[in-house]
């Protein structure tokens, strides 16, 4: 049995994913910041006859995160998926005219260093196994940047630029990444972005193994004046 391994658990799309990749047979390691939050995941999963572990980790922190996650693989089997979802934090998401080149450290260390050391350490586990699955999920500012949200425009086309060489470079080992863009707000109410139907995407581009950049839904034309 393999690893799920997801970064950022949280109550909707996390858990949501979660359940999904569990039920397929899978493992699953679930990793945030805080004891008492996975604690409640992983009995809601147990409840589901998931078998799941929590780890603590701060995505800021470089060593915490590779101790998880090699932590994860040793307890549960190793990892051949990993998803890469973390919540930005508000303060990543001042005004471009108003961001400083200090402003922009905590996103870029959130959304591009947190992403390549996750990856330099679940990366030998997948060349072990053959196989492996890199996902990484992003807003709309990913590729279409927003001036009244700096840091995570910025932030996030450097994951989307990292991300997408990576599936350039790995696809010929049989490790897939991929990228699947929810341009609006994950809802339960909603037909296309809800969190039981995006972790169902995810678990599609796993198996598909199809191309790199996905849509949850259409991107808003910004000349039909929304957002």
């Amino acid at each position: 049995m393999t690893t799920f391994a997801l970064i950022g658990a949280g109550p909707g799309l996390g858990l949501a994913a979660a359940r999904r990749f569990g039920k397929a047979c899978h493992t699953v390691a679930l990793l945030a910041r805080d004891r008492g939050h996975l604690d409640d995941l992983v009995a809601a999963l147990d409840g589901d006859g998931i078998q799941a572990r929590g780890y603590t980790a701060d995505v800021l922190d470089p060593d915490a995160l590779t101790d998880a996650l090699h932590a994860a693989a040793e307890d549960l089997g190793p990892i051949e998926i990993l998803q890469y979802s973390p919540v930005p934090r508000a303060d990543f998401m001042k005004p471009v005219l108003e961001t400083t080149a200090a402003d922009l450290d905590a996103p870029l260390a959130f959304s591009v260093k947190a992403p390549v050391t996750c990856v330099n350490t679940v990366l030998p586990g997948m060349r072990t196994l053959g196989r492996g699955s890199l996902l990484f999920v992003n807003g709309g500012s990913a590729v279409r940047p927003k001036g009244a949200v700096a840091g995570t425009s910025i932030a996030f086309a450097g994951e989307s630029a990292y991300a997408q060489m990576l599936h350039t470079a790995l696809a010929p080992e049989n490790i897939h990444v991929t990228q699947l863009i929810v341009p609006g707000a994950i809802s339960p109410d909603s037909a296309t972005s809800s969190p039981e139907k995006l972790a169902e995407v995810l678990y599609g581009l796993h198996t598909d193994r199809d191309g790199f950049r996905h849509y949850a839904e259409p991107m808003p034309d910004p000349q039909d004046g929304t957002p």
